[in-house]
């Protein structure tokens, strides 16, 4: 039976259908362009010392292991803040949070610019980290409040796609300023005040729910609230807040946290160590590196989107959701595992470049892991939920790129890093197929 709440959000939504004749207009759509935006400069600012490294390594003279930690810096606050600003989501609303965050961490970035040793270099990773933590949760909240179900497959990757674009194009934007201004650090500025003006964008244009935006009209506010009505009435129990250590009993829940970790074991390493990589094993310049970036990661936008419409198409169609999504989680992994063993085994560098190619156009399908906090938290608990699975996903950021450093100045090659992320992908393979898709977890 329909609970009360859905039976008066249904009812409300009937009446704005009769009462404006007007065409839905799609300000859902606005909303996750400017996520895309959002996300774009969060990665091109937490990449930014990636592509700047072979002349930050020089400037500071910093090991292979010391590069490592500060690789990874950035990674243990953005963890450790995971939790708490999921619940500064779910008590306060995504729209203060992500644009806040949007304006701190553009204030981060621009302060790297003045680091003189690997102390200075490390607080800047672990503020920025800090200030980062609440924006893919916040746009998980905002996934849940503003789609249909039907339309969550492709707002999650419209948002998370931002990750591989903002990956691409910050080895172009950063080594292009680098070339301009001939110095790493005006490019971190330059990218730190225009993190700032988004951020304040957000703040401006953001709204937690549909009836708050201006820009909303009935027909598109009813058009949403029918569907969440129709999906509250069909999920187990209300949606209410709910602890965290609730869900710690569902596979499904473990499967996403475990999954998400092994996906960003691959990203992440590809991400902070793959610059390095090109310029030390393949011979690339830092022009070499930027555009070499901007292919393998654009690759992954494209993949990004074309995984989030071939998920809500197949759906569109009737088939049931744990046979579209699994069967997509299946094939992008098989197909990350074998890329990755491709790059292992051909040592030409441009081989290398259209396999990475390959596997970021594959891996970037788990971009709908972003419609998974609402799927299983529902929209009460999509900010904890979200918060949770990042936090995983985060402690591969943690450990890789140490892991990685260890690995290369320990060996000297990156052939076993390589098989590190093989092993990534195969742990995110086998936790995407134990997820039931289809249904609300229960919390009581």
């Amino acid at each position: 039976m329909p609970s009360a709440k859905a039976a008066d959000v249904s009812g409300a939504a009937a009446q704005d259908a009769r009462t404006d004749q007007a065409p839905p207009t799609r300000t859902r759509w606005r909303i996750f362009l400017l996520l895309l935006a959002i996300v774009t400069l969060n990665y091109i600012d937490r990449g930014s010392v990636s592509v700047a490294l072979p002349l930050i390594t020089d400037d500071l003279h910093l090991s292979k292991e010391v590069t490592g930690f500060v690789l990874s810096a950035f990674f243990w606050t953005y963890a450790l803040m995971q939790i708490p600003a999921g619940r500064l989501i779910d008590r306060f609303g995504p729209r203060r949070m992500a644009g806040g965050a949007c304006v701190g961490w553009g204030v981060a970035t621009a302060l790297t610019a003045g680091a003189t040793g690997v102390g200075s270099l490390l607080t800047a990773r672990l503020a920025l980290g800090a200030v980062e933590a609440p924006v893919m949760p916040a746009g998980g909240k905002l996934n849940a409040h503003w789609l249909p179900a039907a339309e969550r497959g492709r707002g999650a990757v419209l948002m998370d796609g931002g990750a591989p674009l903002g990956s691409a194009l910050g080895g172009v934007a950063i080594s292009g300023l680098i070339a301009w201004t001939g110095s790493w650090r005006t490019s971190f500025v330059v990218a730190g005040a225009a993190t700032v003006a988004v951020g304040f964008l957000a703040l401006w244009f953001l709204r937690d729910t549909p009836r708050e935006h201006p820009a909303v009209n009935a027909a598109e506010a009813a058009h949403i609230e029918r569907a969440h009505a129709a999906e509250d009435a069909a999920a187990p129990g209300e949606d209410r807040p709910a602890r965290l250590v609730d869900y710690l009993k569902y596979r499904s829940f473990w499967g996403m946290c475990l999954g998400w970790m092994g996906f960003n074991g691959v990203f992440y390493g590809l991400l902070t160590w793959g610059p390095l990589y090109l310029s030390e094993t393949k011979g690339f310049d830092i022009k070499s590196i930027g555009w070499s970036t901007l292919l393998i990661f654009g690759a992954g936008f494209v993949g990004e989107l074309t995984g989030g419409w071939l998920a809500d198409l197949w759906r569109s169609r009737g088939t049931r959701a744990n046979t579209v999504l699994r069967t997509l989680m299946g094939v992008a992994g098989a197909a990350v595992t074998a890329g990755l063993l491709g790059v292992v085994l051909v040592p030409d560098a441009m081989t290398a470049v259209v396999l990475l190619s390959g596997v970021l156009f594959f891996l970037r399908w788990a971009g709908l892991y972003w419609a998974l906090p609402s799927t299983l938290g529902g929209r009460a608990n999509a900010g904890v939920v979200g918060a949770a699975m990042n936090l995983s996903g985060n402690l591969a950021g943690i450990v890789t790129p140490i892991a990685v450093g260890f690995i290369v100045g320990g060996t000297g090659s990156y052939t076993w890093a390589l098989l590190y992320f093989v092993g990534a992908g195969a742990l995110f393979t086998v936790s995407s197929l134990v997820i039931d898709y289809s249904r609300r977890l229960v919390v009581r």
